[in-house]
């Protein structure tokens, strides 16, 4: 038996906006948990990413499905009796508003603890909850500027933010795997906690390989496009007909191997040039005039075919339309109101089916306001 709705019983509310607490969320629910997604009148801003699904944003789809969809206005007071009511039963409050918003309003983990001992209540947050950093506004790309993820990433001449909602999505996981400890916990103690996810934090911690290099090496690896700064060879060589191929030679052994099997130069093996990693890190650029004069002669299936039986690491440089075709790729489909949307499932693998509905808003707001109506 596999992973199978280990989480099912649990409730979590969820404020979310956005994609890093909807895709705390998203784990939270296909982990069998119940996910109530609070949502302002006008929505979360993300319904309106695009129009892709038959004008419903297919965005919105790959972060929501699976959850229940309710509009709330804290500063109406019905609404807000009705949150309590919520919360007074939820196992976990998640969101990513801004810092101390809703402590503000009474919302804070010790105020609600106070009739729940044992929520769980996580914040992803920007820079923390204190000080001046606290108020800036802080979206995907402006954290990878800050965490300096733009000083290693792109070219020489130019920096480059990673293509995905790292920030997001990477805090997300964070905040996921967190709350599954504080879980754990709380079946030992019983108690509920607050929890903290900084995106800085989390991409500072993902930014430790340039960090120590920085700290301890001298100097922090330079931007090198999709080339490795501190390893070689390990970036992208053209096969015959302009196709690139990805490799990468992670200790002497293997260089003396791919010299051997794939170059067919055993004595570059020996070369004090690239004998070791440092060595050929150094001389580069006589390294490189090497493997592509080997690479050229060439076409990328031959070349692929030849590195796979000399178990030199490879990989093709894969378009997008390259991914959605993709042998190895798992899709699950969503349905949006009627309209499904295909896209990359989770990759966690379970025996349950994965949550599919994408709410409406305020779909199951009728339902849920019966269910928890503070007068019951």
């Amino acid at each position: 038996m596999g992973l199978h709705k280990e989480l099912d019983g649990l409730l979590v509310v969820s404020m979310d906006q956005a994609v890093a607490a909807p895709y705390c969320a998203l784990m939270l629910a296909d982990a069998g948990a119940r996910v109530i997604k609070v949502e302002r009148k006008e929505g979360d801003f993300a319904r309106g990413y695009d129009k892709g699904a038959d004008g419903k944003s297919v965005f919105f789809s790959w972060l929501n499905r699976g959850k229940e969809s309710i509009c709330v206005d804290i500063k109406d007071a019905n609404d807000e009796q009705l949150l309590r009511s919520m919360l007074s039963r939820a196992d976990v409050f998640l969101h990513n508003l801004a810092p101390g918003a809703l402590v503000r309003r009474g919302f804070g983990g010790d105020v609600l603890r106070e009739t729940n001992p044992g929520l769980i209540t996580c914040e992803i947050n920007g820079y923390g909850t204190t000080g001046d950093w606290a108020q800036k506004k802080a979206y995907d790309a402006l954290v990878q500027a800050e965490s300096g993820i733009f000083a290693v990433n792109g070219t020489h001449e130019h920096p480059s933010r990673v293509g995905i909602s790292i920030c997001d999505i990477s805090s997300g996981q964070t905040a996921f795997s967190t709350i599954l400890r504080a879980l754990i916990q709380r079946g030992v103690t019983g108690a509920g906690i607050d929890i903290s996810i900084s995106m800085f934090d989390v991409m500072a911690d993902y930014m430790n390989f340039p960090l120590l290099s920085h700290r301890y090496l001298g100097q922090a690896p330079g931007r090198m496009g999709i080339t490795h700064p501190l390893i070689a060879p390990y970036g992208a060589y053209a096969a015959k007909g302009g196709e690139q191929v990805m490799i990468s030679i992670q200790s002497d052994r293997e260089w003396q191997n791919f010299c051997d099997s794939v170059l067919d130069q055993p004595e570059l093996g020996k070369d004090s040039r690239f004998a070791d990693n440092t060595h050929r890190v150094k001389n580069r650029n006589e390294m490189d005039k090497a493997i592509n004069s080997t690479f050229s002669v060439h076409d990328i299936d031959e070349l692929i075919r030849i590195l796979d039986q000399a178990k030199i690491a490879n990989s093709r440089l894969s378009s997008v339309s390259d991914l959605s075709d993709h042998e190895l790729i798992r899709n699950v489909v969503a349905d949006f109101d009627g309209t499904e949307v295909s896209m990359a499932d989770l990759p966690v693998e379970t025996d349950a089916d994965r949550p599919r509905v994408v709410p409406t808003l305020d779909q199951h707001g009728p339902a849920i306001r019966s269910e928890f109506s503070p007068e019951q």
